[in-house]
């Protein structure tokens, strides 16, 4: 991500609101429209919810880039077999990892981006040491776990934050983000939304997605 993909905001959709039926229909009917798709890896002890695993991914069937956000206890499990399936980034949690620089730095042995999450709670500063060898930080505008919540506008300040601690890093924001918290995440830096049910559920997504980037 270091590369700066794209010079427009980037809109990733969250295939957490797909329909799981007919997923690669679904990944489908957005994919002219954007570069990367989110999944939400989620384990039932790091956050209250249990999503899907590496069967998944490996039957999903795209161009798009994977940008993988592991909401999990023990992330350095699942690195190997996400670079094997040609996952383009992957994310873990600032409150999962006592190691975070090695953890961080496998991601990237491995030829993936690395990015780190940041819980509403957990303050800005406490990435000091560790944005130098990122190429993402993950802003969390909902508490992790479950998909439709409210957007929590604090989220607006750290991105702020995180692009005067280092201007060419890459910022993403998760979690309740429709026209109106998208212009706010914009006006400050932010450079991919992720955005879930506000695309999935739309009647007509190319037009959801417009609405987010502009």
């Amino acid at each position: 991500m270091a590369d700066q993909m794209l010079k427009k905001t980037i809109i990733a959709p969250s295939i957490l609101s797909a329909d799981f039926g007919k997923l690669n229909e679904e990944i489908a009917s957005i994919e002219p429209f954007v570069e990367m798709i989110h999944l939400d890896l989620m384990d039932y002890h790091f956050v209250p919810n249990l999503t899907f695993g590496a069967v998944v991914i490996k039957g999903i069937k795209t161009k798009l880039k994977m940008d993988c956000h592991l909401m999990v206890e023990d992330p350095d499990k699942y690195l190997e077999e996400l670079a094997k399936l040609g996952v383009y980034s992957v994310t873990v949690h600032f409150e999962a990892c006592p190691h975070l620089h090695r953890v961080v730095s496998r991601i990237r042995e491995l030829g993936m981006k690395a990015a780190v999450a940041i819980n509403p709670a957990t303050p800005v500063c406490l990435l000091k040491d560790i944005v130098p060898f990122l190429d993402m930080v993950l802003v969390m505008s909902v508490n992790p776990g479950f998909g439709g919540q409210k957007f929590i506008s604090t989220a607006v300040t750290k991105i702020a934050e995180l692009k005067a601690m280092k201007a060419d890093l890459l910022v993403q924001v998760d979690g309740g983000i429709n026209a109106e918290s998208a212009k706010l995440c914009r006006d400050v830096g932010a450079d991919i939304l992720v955005a879930g049910s506000y695309i999935f559920a739309s009647a007509n997504r190319k037009t959801a997605i417009n609405s987010l980037e502009f």
